[in-house]
């Protein structure tokens, strides 16, 4: 099945058509290095790297670049107010970043280029801007000229007499226009040498000279939060598409925000869940299950009730897959068998839901489908060891695209001390100390354990 993404410019969902075939391009915005980055910060990524997988699994050959931004205002008023230099911050708010996202268990982007390490490529493109006659130089500053630029606005879908300038400044000739380089100011610890002196660039021609470095004048996919629309992608769009004359991205790809409370996640607001913190606490699989579970297009939820969901999911098919390795046991997987062709369809429509505006809630409905088949199959007893394999090792496979393949995993069994922990819980619960079982329950999470109350008894199973 041929690939379908929504392109914001286009606003319909399309074909994908690669300038090579076969292969694609995708370029994300990463953060801006200021402050820990939040659980909101980390779905860009996770889109990204997850629809790259799925890419991957189907037979193209994808290259991922995301960039992080280490020169900016935000980083030299943070790096103020801690009393520290703006340079010391944003290392360190980087490799924050960088083990942060690891964590998330989905592999790093192929190019991962920062601000500081562009610079050249960016005065070049400045450089250019300028000669075409698309921008000019004033008192130390660079802007891009807008009106040079007859289809701006067409990404946001915003009227050029509707919009707002991002800064009031008597430099500029017109308005709109945008900061290409910015003059060091009093107060600014770190500046950058350039032809209009000493400075820095402004925030938009940073990811298109990136983009462009890494993946060429035009891109298969740019993509982002919904927030960056306007005015980060329309500026870059439009310097982008004025110094090469070629669509800037083929397909311009948004995901929505994450709700906390009611409102967009943001720092600014001050309503965030710290992606450090969601971690030690949730574990990657519970925020990857909670990602996939919204398309990513849409808004989505970050409560408790939405997380318990993502971890009751989760449970669901982490039993499935135990329950399908104890019976299939060291027996190598087969073809043939009615397990085996209700994975392969499942497999199908897995594949065909995520091809399809990349969909992954319908494609989990699949594999749920796939574990009710195989619980039916294994309840009745008449299962060929070798058909369950297959199943499992298919539905594996599903999961490996969203990061929850580690759902699978086995182990020779619980620790001493989990088991023994178990049976203190059993025991406070039997004198009704639920406070004590309570806490029993996060000292076995903390040693990768929780208690599943079944039918015959509680057990144990990894977290």
């Amino acid at each position: 099945m041929t690939l379908r993404l929504y392109d914001s410019l286009r606003r319909s969902t399309n074909d994908v058509e690669p300038l090579t075939p076969g292969q694609l391009g995708l370029y994300v915005c990463g953060p801006t290095v200021y402050g820990p980055v939040h659980v909101g910060n980390a779905r860009p990524f996770v889109v990204a790297m997850t629809l790259a997988r799925h890419l991957r699994r189907t037979g193209w050959e994808v290259r991922v670049v995301s960039n992080l931004t280490d020169i900016n205002d935000k980083i030299y008023t943070a790096a103020q107010a801690e009393g520290i230099e703006s340079r010391d911050l944003a290392e360190r708010e980087s490799a924050r970043y960088l083990d942060d996202t690891s964590r998330l268990g989905l592999g790093r982007p192929d190019v991962e280029p920062k601000v500081t390490e562009s610079l050249p490529e960016i005065v070049e493109m400045i450089e250019g801007l300028i000669a075409g006659g698309h921008a000019y130089a004033s008192d130390g500053d660079v802007y891009f000229r807008v009106a040079d630029f007859p289809s701006y606005g067409a990404l946001s879908g915003q009227k050029i007499d509707e919009m707002q300038p991002e800064e009031i400044t008597s430099k500029k000739q017109a308005p709109l226009d945008f900061a290409l380089w910015k003059a060091q100011k009093p107060g600014e610890d770190a500046a950058w040498e350039s032809p209009w002196g000493m400075g820095r660039p402004g925030w938009h021609i940073e990811c298109s000279a990136m983009a462009m470095s890494a993946l060429g004048e035009e891109i298969d996919i740019h993509g982002g939060g919904i927030d960056l629309k306007f005015p980060h992608h329309e500026n870059e769009r439009a310097q982008s598409e004025a110094m090469t004359g070629r669509p800037f991205a083929r397909t311009w790809l948004h995901n929505g925000m994450l709700r906390f409370g009611g409102d967009k996640m943001s720092k600014s607001l001050g309503n965030i869940d710290r992606l450090s913190d969601a971690l030690d606490r949730e574990g990657n699989e519970t925020l990857l299950s909670l990602f996939a579970r919204a398309q990513y297009r849409s808004p989505l939820d970050y409560s408790p009730d939405s997380l318990e969901d993502a971890r009751k999911s989760n449970d669901r098919l982490r039993e499935a897959l135990r329950r399908a390795a104890r019976i299939a046991g060291d027996v190598a997987p087969a073809e043939g068998g009615p397990l085996a062709t209700a994975a392969a369809e499942a497999d199908a429509r897995f594949r065909a839901a995520l091809d399809d505006d990349f969909g992954t809630p319908e494609g989990l409905a699949a594999l749920f489908d796939l574990v009710r088949v195989v619980n039916a199959a294994t309840d009745a007893g008449d299962v060929s060891p070798a058909d369950v394999a297959q199943a499992r090792a298919i539905l594996i496979d599903c999961l490996w695209v969203l990061g929850l393949d580690g759902l699978g995993a086995t182990a020779d069994g619980p620790p001493v001390e989990a088991v023994a922990l178990m049976q203190e819980r059993e025991a406070a619960r039997a004198t009704k100390d639920f406070a004590r079982a309570d806490a029993i329950r996060d000292e076995l999470k903390v040693l990768g354990w929780v208690v599943q109350d079944l039918a015959d008894g509680p057990e144990l199973q990894q977290a």
